[in-house]
């Protein structure tokens, strides 16, 4: 599915205006729009556009607030607030806005708080638009009502459960209300939990488009909000539904991609596979002049002459990099990652075992960068950033021109086709497994754990030195030397026995699993309910990382404030333009 190029609802309503009136000799003398019409769009054609307007703001790209800020991959407040990544780039650029969100002195006025808020609100406005329109339109089948019905509401619990992740205590506004201006006293899990069961018993199991969301999708992510509230058992309910029989919207089942590099391919016959639960669709040069590529990761590519060849942000961190060292049995050391060498270290390296996944989520100096060569020591824009860059969400140097964007764009060769991966499947089955530790069987928690460290042994999608890279198949074409040395394996049986290690195991896992995707903060924020293991977590990053990198200088995570994100300033204050203010702070702030 395409993602809609004309990103504003305005802008929306103004070209059917001229599908639907162009014919029309009192056209002319029809007041100018300033809001959407629903006598306009209430049609098939009308509806369908509304909801692809709601799934394009999936990356977080277009409406009031999207961009570089609001980016769906959650670069900066799920990654670089978790000590996944540096905010890299200079010390000056970005200083003001990026940085103090990654040491947590920002302030509630804050452009990247501000605007991730009102892009997710924008996402919930114009499922609300779909849920209006809809009972007008009267030439919609019952079992499109149905469909749409529930791709909406599915949406609309997607872009709530991020601003519940992001800011807690926020107002829940549905297609019934006129007044948008509600306050945020109420708890409004509840309403996320029925708009993704919504999503389940309307959205049927086969779509026609890739990008859009199916019952199982809908199932995956009520399970994941089920886990952010600790409700394990209706969780493992879910799963123990989903593992077993989800598909995709064309009918594959979903499971592991056996090369893991396919899940970060920008190759439309990569993308989408079956590990990809759910993706932010992305494209270019298809005449959109760059606005349908991942415009929201822009800045994240090395300097200079690599891929994007700007802008230096989102360098991986130190602490990331030593925690892909292995023990003699090829399993990670939990607590002890930091101590010793550092891994790809400028004097004296750490020269041991290593995860070999650390290849895919980071470039390292010497070792192969895809089809780019080793990254070169300029590709790192600043000093204070380390040595690593971002791998993730780049192309390969064939690619350039293809899937890397070559339309009239500011910063074109860093808009680029790769989707946002937004719930990949080794998500799921290590979300699962966290269930089955605590309501079920550690056991099935083991199996769904060695799962993902089965694939991450698997060699055919290692990174290899003196090889070709394929693209199009997202491996190195001569397997024979590895480009370090890796050793990863499987847990033992019977190695979860003990539910604490077995915590610690899968909570390692995912950091491993999914680093640099934007996920670490909240698995942090949803473990730690009030016992303070997200500021030891996150404060004992900075304690080592400020070592490598400067512009940690006066980091500090608060317990108890932290944790949440602030409701922008700017939103309180409008909502007080006509009395009192409906919105209240989060606590500390």
């Amino acid at each position: 599915m395409k993602k809609i190029q004309i990103k504003l609802i305005i802008p929306i309503a103004s070209l059917l205006v001229c599908l639907v009136y162009a014919c029309r000799k009192d056209m002319l003398n029809r007041p100018i729009l300033q809001s959407l019409s629903p006598n306009i769009v209430a049609n098939k054609t009308g509806v369908e556009s509304l909801l692809i307007g709601t799934y394009s703001l999936l990356d977080g790209v277009g409406g009031n607030g999207g961009g570089i800020n609001a980016a769906g991959s959650n670069w900066l407040f799920g990654s670089v607030t978790a000590g996944d990544a540096y905010k890299g780039s200079e010390p000056s650029d970005g200083g003001n806005d990026i940085l103090p969100v990654g040491n947590f002195t920002y302030s509630t006025s804050n452009p990247y708080i501000r605007d991730k808020y009102r892009l997710c609100f924008n996402g919930v406005s114009r499922a609300n638009d779909v849920l209006r329109t809809l009972p007008l339109a009267k030439d919609i089948s019952a079992d499109d009502v149905k469909r749409i019905t529930g791709e909406a509401r599915f949406l609309r619990g997607y872009y709530y459960m991020e601003l519940k992740k992001m800011y807690n205590m926020i107002p829940y506004i549905d297609e019934t209300q006129t007044d948008a201006n509600q306050p945020n006293d109420k708890d409004i899990w509840p309403n996320i939990e029925a708009d993704l069961q919504a999503g389940i018993d309307n959205i049927p199991a086969l779509q026609s488009q890739k990008g859009r969301a199916n019952k199982w999708i809908a199932m995956a992510y009520l399970a994941k909000a089920k886990m952010f509230q600790h409700k394990f058992a209706e969780a493992k309910a879910l799963y123990d539904n989903l593992i077993p029989n989800g598909t995709k919207p064309s009918g594959d089942h979903f499971a592991l991609n056996d090369n893991m590099q396919k899940n970060f391919s920008p190759q439309a016959g990569q993308k989408n596979s079956v590990e990809s639960v759910f993706a932010a669709q992305s494209s270019v040069n298809d005449n959109s002049g760059g606005n349908n590529g991942n415009t929201g990761d822009e800045l994240n590519f090395p300097y200079n002459s690599g891929p994007g060849a700007c802008c230096g942000f989102f360098n991986p961190s130190q602490s990331l990099g030593n925690s892909f060292k292995t023990d003699g049995d090829g399993l990670p050391l939990f607590t002890t990652f930091n101590s010793g060498k550092k891994v790809s270290g400028k004097t004296d390296p750490y020269t041991g075992t290593l995860d070999p996944r650390i290849d895919i989520t980071m470039g390292r100096p010497n070792i192969p960068y895809l089809d780019w060569g080793n990254p070169p020591a300029s590709w790192i824009r600043d000093p204070t950033d380390g040595v690593f860059n971002p791998r993730k969400n780049v192309y390969s140097s064939a690619e350039k021109g293809t899937n890397s964007s070559t339309e009239n764009y500011w910063a074109a060769n860093e808009v680029t086709s790769n989707n946002i991966n937004l719930m990949r499947w080794s998500d799921v089955l290590l979300m699962a497994a966290e269930a089955e530790v605590e309501v079920g069987s550690t056991d099935k928690a083991l199996e769904y754990v060695n799962m993902v460290r089965n694939r991450a042994a698997n060699p055919v999608w290692w990174v290899y030195k003196n090889s070709a890279y394929d693209p199009s198949k997202s491996e190195y074409t001569t397997k024979t030397t590895p480009a370090d040395n890796y050793l990863v394996k499987p847990y033992p049986a019977g190695a979860f026995a003990n539910k604490t290690y077995a915590r610690t195991a899968i909570h390692f896992e995912r950091k491993l699993e999914l680093a640099m995707e934007g996920q670490r903060f909240f698995d942090l924020q949803r473990w730690d309910q009030g016992t303070g293991s997200m500021a030891d977590e996150i404060n004992a990053f900075f304690a080592y990382d400020i070592n490598v990198n400067s512009q940690l200088n006066g980091a500090h995570f608060t317990k108890g404030k932290n944790e949440y994100y602030a409701i922008p300033q700017s939103e309180i204050d409008l909502s007080g333009s006509k009395g009192a203010s409906k919105l209240k702070q989060n606590p500390g702030y």
